[in-house]
């Protein structure tokens, strides 16, 4: 571990072959794991837990106060999981006494001024594009992607590997294995693309497509829509997912897909 011109607290707890860079501020109420780099000019506040193989690239603060006026003080987390990448000036702040901590998971891709807000808990291998704004009490699920610039309201639930399209805004929750975008947030297709890369095979992606023309492209209630879906399709995996997901929505899912035919092409 190399230290130079650096301002790191004697009690922060910090692993074997950790590259710290000149100008690093490390808290006392630190841990990082094995193996992380840490650019110059990163600030890692009180309340941090960074795993192992993480890098943090310069600018970036970990672990900041959250941006809430009920907040006093109250001892909490920012927890980063194993080989997360989080670019230059991102900021993640730590969680409030209501959840205790905000949680960004393994593998993931923070890019460049993006900002993870207090009690926010981002899935594994997730991508979180330049400037996308999280807001307080957001869940991403396992591997989504936001596209830059993207705004997402508090309290939101974003399910596991959506596509967001660059600069969304996005008040409803998204639920899993679609594409979004327009404004209003709006379903475009599947992200079969994502899906494809990820070693979904095609029938799979076929019953994922039945189930969202079900829910968003026949222009039933969604009340009316899970109910067909549940009635006309099999049991399946995907459906218990999608079908999971819809149901413990607290906001409402986004709009459906309208072209005026009642049909979409999904192009990929």
């Amino acid at each position: 571990m190399s230290l130079n011109l650096t301002n790191i607290h004697p009690k922060a707890k910090i692993g074997t072959s950790v590259d710290i860079s000149p100008f690093v501020t490390i808290y006392e109420d630190v841990e990082i794991g094995n193996n992380c780099w840490i650019g110059p000019n990163v600030t890692i506040m009180d309340g941090a837990r960074i795993g192992n193989g993480v890098k943090i690239y310069p600018g970036a603060v970990i672990s900041g106060d959250p941006q809430d006026l009920k907040y006093k003080g109250e001892k909490t987390q920012a927890v980063i999981g194993d080989n997360t990448i989080i670019r230059e000036c991102v900021t993640v702040n730590k969680g409030t006494i209501q959840s205790g901590k905000s949680i960004v998971g393994s593998n993931c891709l923070l890019m460049a001024y993006a900002h993870i807000a207090h009690d926010c808990v981002i899935g594994s291998n997730c991508v979180i594009a330049n400037q996308a704004a999280l807001a307080g009490h957001i869940t991403v699920e396992d591997y989504a992607v936001l596209g830059g610039v993207t705004a997402v309201h508090q309290f939101v639930k974003i399910g596991q590997h959506a596509f967001i399209s660059g600069g969304s805004l996005v008040r409803k929750d998204v639920p899993p294995f679609v594409k979004a975008a327009k404004d209003p947030l709006s379903f475009i297709g599947v992200n079969s693309i994502g899906l494809r890369r990820r070693g979904f095979n095609e029938e799979r992606i076929a019953r994922i497509e039945d189930i969202y023309r079900i829910i968003f492209v026949k222009n039933h209630n969604v009340t009316k829509a899970v109910s067909l879906v549940e009635a006309e399709l099999e049991p399946s995996l995907e459906r218990d997912i999608i079908l999971d997901f819809i149901k413990g929505s607290e906001r409402g899912i986004m709009k459906g897909y309208t072209n005026g035919n009642g049909k979409y092409e999904n192009n990929d």
